[in-house]
């Protein structure tokens, strides 16, 4: 089974948040979704252009491009070479195309995060919201393992220096209450899969395991 099917990717907005693999995850689905629509891949933070699908500001090119692939990526120059949100609402994107995915978070590429007020920045007529967390932070400190580990601490009750524990992670994504479902990314080896259970066992929400690497997953919950 795909990824698309075991999170019940449906036509509209899908939101990606949180940490440890949103990018790779997004281009993922985009792959599976084209098969049975056309797919707008773009940011309401920033991300790197894609090398492998066109990148588009203007809503009059999208139409046509998604009529040749299928699959694009909308987004506006920003700093560093990154792309930032394009100057067309995620509204109007779902418009053009049966899927957009939006990767609608940052996460300074560590395995673990807790948000600010105004994070993530999911659009409005969002269908669904996906947290993802990587099961590479388990064990590492808070220090160093999480964006705003400040954040993390106080949600959390851990110090900067105590290891993340699946308890300590349930506690943050119960509290933000952010998220419709949780895929945990990097649960490769036996002990992340045991600790990822561990943790699906203490959320409210459907939550999934596997390798966004190896393209391999599994329902927990």
């Amino acid at each position: 089974m795909g990824l698309s099917d075991l999170l019940a990717v449906r036509r509209g907005i899908t939101a990606l948040i949180g940490s440890g693999g949103k990018t790779t995850a997004m281009y993922l689905l985009a792959e599976e979704l084209s098969h049975r629509g056309t797919v707008i891949c773009t940011t309401s933070t920033h991300i790197l252009p894609p090398a492998h699908m066109p990148v588009l500001t203007a809503a009059d090119e999208v139409a046509e491009r998604l009529s040749k692939q299928g699959v694009v990526c909308m987004g506006s120059p920003g700093p560093e070479g990154k792309l930032i949100a394009p100057p067309v609402s995620a509204a109007d994107m779902a418009a053009l195309a049966d899927y957009v995915l939006v990767e609608a978070d940052g996460s300074r590429q560590l395995p673990c995060k807790a948000h600010l007020p105004h994070e993530p920045v999911v659009p409005p007529d969002t269908d669904q919201r996906i947290l993802l967390v990587g099961a590479s932070g388990f064990g590492q400190p808070v220090c160093r393992g999480a964006h705003r580990p400040d954040v993390f601490c106080r949600l959390s009750g851990l110090e900067p220096d105590d290891p993340i524990t699946p308890q300590a992670l349930a506690a943050v994504i119960c509290q933000e209450n952010l998220a419709d479902k949780v895929l945990i990314n990097q649960a490769e080896a036996p002990q992340a899969l045991a600790l990822a259970r561990e943790l699906a066992a203490l959320l409210p929400v459907p939550a999934f395991a596997g390798s966004l690497r190896k393209r391999s997953f599994l329902c927990l919950l």
